[in-house]
């Protein structure tokens, strides 16, 4: 530390299929859709973020959305670096400089990744001008955001709900004992819910309507105590090819991700039996900590308690909790340093 502090930043960054985060100064100043729109005549980018996302499902021939990242890895190498790239700018203390400082990242990375889509993220960070990148593996981010003392010998077991991946993982002194990270996710319920709505009501809707039907009314179950109202969906009539509106009830979501979710807790289970004698005694009585935008899946919670015989406990603002932790793994780098993957 010195002279040339000014020079770099620190920033931790949740590259996420479904949104993407930074915190920079221990605050979230970055909270956008990982998507891009592109030019296809001229191949430049001129929309990511929130613009992008309001054109996806409305763009004519000569504009693509792309989601860069597919199950939690980089799909699309060129645009998920302009990306992050553009995102970096919007961070306001950035906005004001002359000329971008050189960064020390924390970039959270999910557990069943390959040393070939590490290598991608890394290289996609320092490209961005990153001098020092770390990386960190999702669950692990979780607990330590969620607020789990990640270093005791005692077990705990954390299930990140995210866009592209469920990664769930049992942790004990600094390291991930056992883990499974699954493809079933977020975006696997919505495309579940525009299957749905095709087969049982002819109506076929896009991903953002789908998209908009999981946060209103999705559900896991289908006897919740505060069953949301029934809500109406507008789309394209499958036999008539006219716009129509149907009203739909939780029940029927709840009905279109059973399979997706048995997957889940399918792997839970899994994964509760490959964890050592010790470390299940310990999450007997510690329960399951539930984070990412999956778990505020209504019922989800009381589902997986039900099929455990665990307690089930859903993190505050689960949205945040692995940039939270990788926003704290970036301030004490040091005491985390045995934590970090690559």
């Amino acid at each position: 530390m010195g002279f040339f502090d000014f020079l770099s930043e620190d920033i931790a960054i949740d590259l996420g299929t479904a949104n993407t985060l930074i915190v920079h100064n221990g605050k979230v100043v970055v909270d956008s859709p990982s998507i891009v729109a592109r030019n296809r005549t001229t191949g430049k980018i001129i929309a990511v973020g929130k613009e992008a996302a309001m054109m996806q499902g409305k763009t004519h021939e000569n504009i693509k959305t792309i989601r860069p990242l597919k199950d939690g890895v980089i799909a699309d190498f060129d645009a998920s670096e302009k990306m992050i790239s553009m995102f970096i700018k919007e961070i306001p203390a950035l906005k004001k400089r002359l000329f971008t400082p050189s960064l020390r990242m924390v970039i959270c990375i999910p557990s069943g990744i390959t040393e070939v889509e590490m290598r991608a993220v890394k290289d996609s960070a320092e490209r961005v001008n990153g001098k020092e990148v770390y990386l960190i593996h999702e669950p692990m981010a979780a607990a330590i955001g969620i607020g789990v003392d990640i270093m005791q010998p005692k077990g705990n077991m954390i299930v990140d709900i995210g866009g592209g991946t469920t990664e769930i993982a049992v942790i004990a002194l600094g390291g991930i004992v056992c883990d499974r990270s699954v493809k079933i996710a977020g975006d696997v319920f919505t495309n579940d819910i525009v299957y749905y709505m095709r087969t049982q009501h002819n109506l076929y809707v896009g991903e953002r309507t789908a998209e908009k039907i999981k946060i209103q009314i999705g559900a896991a179950t289908e006897d919740l105590e505060v069953p949301p109202e029934e809500m109406s969906v507008q789309g394209r009539d499958l036999i008539k090819g006219r716009p129509k509106e149907v009203k739909i009830s939780y029940r029927e979501i709840a009905k279109a991700l059973d399979k997706s979710i048995l997957r889940v807790e399918d792997a839970v289970m899994e994964t509760l039996s490959q964890t050592p004698p010790e470390l299940a005694a310990d999450i007997y009585n510690t329960g399951i900590y539930l984070a990412g935008g999956g778990s505020m899946l209504r019922g989800l919670d009381k589902r997986l308690s039900q099929k455990t015989d665990l307690p089930v406990y859903i993190a505050e603002d689960p949205l945040r909790a692995v940039v939270r932790g990788t926003g704290l793994t970036l301030k004490n780098l040091d005491k985390y340093k045995t934590v970090l993957a690559g």
